[in-house]
């Protein structure tokens, strides 16, 4: 048999594009690989949101040409941002490359690698082509989880984000389709489900005025699907996060107690050159909204150091806005210029050395509230959704609070079991304590 290996960098739409592709490859009779050098086919679903991606995908894909020099009939396949971005650019930058296709054309991948694991003509598929992926069989990492994607593309124009123009403007799936889907993973023994879009929250708004719907509307129709036991939704935008989501979350017995709300800079200058369309102030009095309306609500964000024009004023402020929040977990990122952003030709482009001590400050400062945060849960007992064995410690299981907390504990549950755990100890990343109950299997 022919074989696959599928490397993933980004997102978790880059997740879900990836158990697509590992699907829609197994339908057409190829096996998985244990590594890229075991493989016939290698496939890797690219990134292009910040720089540190692009340099580990040229790693990645200068050890398969190696492999592909010593075995030219080895199909090597790039997709995701990185190639939507690149388009014809990235045959002559790599020669070696046999297709290259964008986020939206994953459906036409199989016209391009043939059932023996042989590719045709060297091409590529672009924005032009988008379709949905949900026709396509999937090879999901946990059984009882999957991602379910609810719309493609973002309607946003962020002076840093290269992601409207690698997916285009904002597509939303229609909710009998979505609801079908959910539907029929429940069906699969699913019992967590995550909608997934650029700007979820946003999602239906292209579909007025044919269908009068909008994403608390959506979160109902998924909360009533029977076996359903966990909703869970990224990313939303703080712009679009509107009382009829605020309702539903509160409302929706499956709708977990957790958002991540990202907030970039905590400086309303910084937000308005980043054209986020909010300020300090707006973002948080929603804070105060979602946790009047959600108690018990865990907070994540995603925070950008070293924006264009960035001042120590500035970064102060997005230190504040952390503090006053006191967020559960943070993705921090040093500002990374993308090639036809706005923000990479902006003028005052912050210096490495300042942006690496501002990261630190702020990786401490997020880790100290997180572990703080974590600590205020030892004594509580948690229902959590046993994932598999602990990845430090086999003797453990783990698996995930509502809140999106890792927990590893000791007990005898299985993988999809949902269990009610005593917190006994924490980190700023992870729980640890024991079963307590078997609340369903």
């Amino acid at each position: 048999m022919k074989s696959y290996f599928v490397t993933t960098f980004g997102c978790q739409m880059n997740a879900h594009d990836s158990e697509r592709i590992k699907g829609m490859l197994e339908s057409l009779g190829l096996g998985e690989a244990h590594s890229q050098d075991d493989a016939d086919v290698i496939v890797f679903n690219t990134c292009t949101v910040r720089e540190k991606p692009d340099q580990r995908f040229a790693a990645h894909l200068a050890q398969a040409a190696a492999l592909k020099r010593a075995d030219p009939e080895r199909v090597i396949a790039v997709g995701g941002c990185y190639a939507e971005a690149q388009r014809e650019r990235i045959f002559e930058r790599y020669p070696y490359v046999d297709v290259a296709f964008g986020p939206g054309s994953i459906p036409h991948l199989g016209d391009w690698i043939g059932a023996g694991g042989v590719g045709v003509a060297r091409g590529r598929f672009g924005l032009e082509e988008r379709s949905f992926a949900a026709q396509l069989p999937s090879h999901r990492q946990r059984p009882v989880q999957a991602w379910v994607q609810v719309s493609m593309g973002c309607n946003s124009v962020c002076s840093y984000c290269i992601v409207p123009a690698v997916r285009g403007r904002e597509v939303s799936r229609p909710p009998g389709d979505i609801v079908a889907e959910v539907t029929q993973l429940a069906s699969e023994g699913v019992r967590e489900v995550t909608l997934l879009g650029q700007n979820v929250n946003s999602w239906g708004r292209d579909l007025l005025p044919d269908v009068r719907t909008d994403f608390g509307e959506l979160l109902r129709a998924v909360d009533a699907v029977p076996g359903i036991e966990r909703i869970r939704f990224t990313s939303p935008h703080p712009k679009d996060f509107r009382d009829p989501v605020l309702a539903a979350m509160a409302e929706c017995e499956a709708v977990c107690e957790h958002t991540h709300l990202p907030l970039q800079s905590g400086s309303t200058r910084v937000l308005k050159a980043m054209r986020r369309t909010y300020g300090r102030e707006r973002y948080l009095a929603l804070v105060d909204k979602l946790r009047a309306a959600i108690p018990d609500l865990a907070l994540t964000t995603d925070v950008i150091v070293g924006f264009p024009g960035e001042s120590e004023v500035d970064f102060r402020e997005t230190l504040e806005v952390v503090e006053e929040v006191r967020y559960d977990g943070a993705f921090t990122f040093v500002f990374s210029p993308r090639r036809g952003t706005e923000a990479a030709r902006m003028p005052d482009q912050v210096p490495e050395e300042t942006k690496r001590e501002r990261i630190e400050r702020l990786v401490e400062l997020v880790q100290r509230i997180a572990a703080e945060r974590n600590r205020e849960r030892i004594g509580r007992f948690e229902e959590v959704l046993v994932e598999g064995a602990s990845r430090t410690d086999s003797s453990l299981l783990r698996g995930r609070t509502r809140r999106n907390t890792t927990v590893n504990f000791s007990g005898s549950a299985r993988a999809g079991d949902l269990v009610r755990v005593e917190i006994e100890g924490a980190t700023s990343t992870t729980l640890r304590g024991t079963q307590a109950a078997l609340v369903a299997a």
